[in-house]
């Protein structure tokens, strides 16, 4: 690891411990030339999961995109921010876990509504209503009826 104060290469492990419930690990670490101390955090690069869209074609998997579509789901509505990034994680923490190379949007979509539902049923009813492109009232009455 290279010091970010003298560039040096030669430097030491003063501590170590796991982050993220395992996911990683916070290393910190002495130069042996200068004596500067910082940390690093070293974790596992995953492959990269590819998401097939509905007109055939491939992106990569973004968190973020999650992310910003639950977090409009939930807008003005009483669901707090660290409600928010569980739903995130649970959702990227199962697709990453069942899926290889490919994950379809449809089964992105399909984990996301399912936390919606149990987090709040008015930001389930919003996204479903954009992710199966709801044409008129009668699918939004279906869609409230079927949560009855």
């Amino acid at each position: 690891m290279r010091c970010p104060q003298c560039g040096c290469l030669d430097d030491k492990v003063i501590d170590s411990r796991a982050i993220k419930e395992g996911a990683g690990v916070r290393r910190r670490r002495a130069c042996l030339e200068c004596g500067f101390r910082f940390s690093t955090i070293e974790g596992v690069i995953p492959e990269e999961l590819r998401v097939v869209k509905r007109d055939g074609s491939r992106v990569e998997f973004d968190r973020d995109k999650v992310r910003r579509g639950i977090a409009n789901a939930c807008y003005k509505r009483p669901v707090g921010t660290d409600e928010i990034d569980r739903m995130v994680e649970e959702v990227s923490t199962s697709i990453m876990r069942d899926f290889d190379k490919e994950v379809t949007s449809k089964e992105i979509g399909e984990r996301v509504m399912a936390q919606l539902k149990q987090a709040d049923q008015v930001a389930y009813v919003r996204f479903a209503s954009v992710y199966r492109k709801f044409k008129d009232v009668d699918e939004f009455i279906e869609e409230i009826r079927a949560l009855k």
